[in-house]
C-alpha cells in the first residue's frame, strides 16, 4: 500500500507484490494489483503501449472480484485503471504514429483503502524511512 500509494514507486510494489503472488500460489487478484503497479510504472516512463498492455491485463483480472475485498475498493481501481488507459488507447489508436498530438499526462492513482486496520498499519509503515522498510533489519 505504502509503495503503491505514497512512495508511487510502482517498481518496488510490483517486486514486492510479485513475491506476495508466488507466496499466494499466484492468487490471481494480486496479479492483477501488480499489473496496475507496473501499468503506472510503464505509463510515468513513457512506455504507453506497455502501460495499455498492463492496464488490460489488470482489468482482465481485476473484473472477476466484487467491489470490496481484502480492504481494498476494487470498484474504484478499476474505475482508475478505465481512466487511464481509455485515453492512452485512444491516443495509441490515433495520434502516437503521427506525432500529431501529446500523449495524455501520467496521473497517479491510489489503491482506496477501505479497512480502518489497513489503514492504520499502512500509515505506521509509511511513518518508517523507506530504505529501513524495504531492507531494515533482515
Amino acid at each position: 500500500m505504502v509503495l503503491f500509494n505514497v512512495d508511487e514507486d510502482y517498481f518496488e510494489c510490483h517486486e514486492v507484490m510479485e513475491e506476495l503472488w508466488l507466496e499466494e500460489g499466484r492468487n490471481v487478484l494480486y496479479q492483477g494489483l501488480l499489473q496496475a503497479a507496473v501499468g503506472l510504472h510503464h505509463y510515468r516512463n513513457d512506455n504507453f503501449s506497455g502501460a495499455v498492455k498492463l492496464f488490460t491485463q489488470a482489468e482482465n483480472k481485476l473484473i472477476q472480484y466484487p467491489d470490496a475485498m481484502m480492504g481494498l475498493d476494487l470498484k474504484q481501481l478499476r474505475a482508475d485503471i478505465a481512466s487511464s488507459l481509455t485515453p492512452l488507447r485512444e491516443w495509441l489508436e490515433r495520434d502516437a504514429a503521427s506525432s500529431s498530438a501529446p500523449p495524455p499526462p501520467f496521473a497517479p492513482f491510489r489503491l482506496v483503502v477501505l479497512d480502518e486496520e489497513l489503514r492504520q498499519l499502512s500509515k505506521a509503515l509509511a511513518e518508517i524511512p523507506l530504505e529501513n522498510r524495504l531492507h531494515g533489519e533482515d
